[in-house]
């Protein structure tokens, strides 16, 4: 008896396992200039120890006017003066139902840190920073 309620357990999370990757936010996502429409950078979402966590992999316009790479001059603590491309800017969030919260995102044009959370809706990703009581809310397209 013991083995048929194991087994039958093993196959409902292998019947569920795919679903959930499914849905996971893991890969890569370009942001959107909200008033233009235009990607402006891609962002790789990845798993480290169980946490998600995101960074910049690409810019559309990577280098200044003096043609040098974009850094974040305006980042604080280790971040400050880095490449803009490489920034991870999405840390710490962890799995809260069908969303991941509890982490942060980084602003890299003010360098301003806010408390996040992102959920998978309608093939996007909602990436939601937080200012005390006040949020805003992006729509990221899923990259290649």
């Amino acid at each position: 008896m013991r083995r048929l309620v194991i087994a039958v357990l093993v196959n409902a999370l292998v019947g569920v396992a795919p679903v959930l990757a499914a849905d996971s936010p893991v890969g890569k996502w370009n942001t959107v200039d909200e008033k233009t429409g235009k990607v402006v950078s891609q962002v790789e979402l990845y798993d480290q120890g169980g946490k998600l966590f995101g960074k910049i992999t690409g810019l559309t316009e990577p280098n200044n006017a003096q043609g040098k790479p974009k850094i974040c001059t305006k980042c604080q603590g280790d971040d400050k003066d880095k490449p803009i491309v490489g920034l991870v800017i999405l840390k710490d969030l962890s799995a809260s139902g069908d969303r991941y919260k509890g982490g942060t995102i980084m602003d890299p044009e003010d360098g301003k840190i806010y408390k996040a959370e992102v959920w998978p809706e309608d093939g996007n990703l909602k990436v939601r920073g937080y200012l005390g009581i006040f949020y805003r809310t992006q729509t990221w397209q899923k990259g290649s």
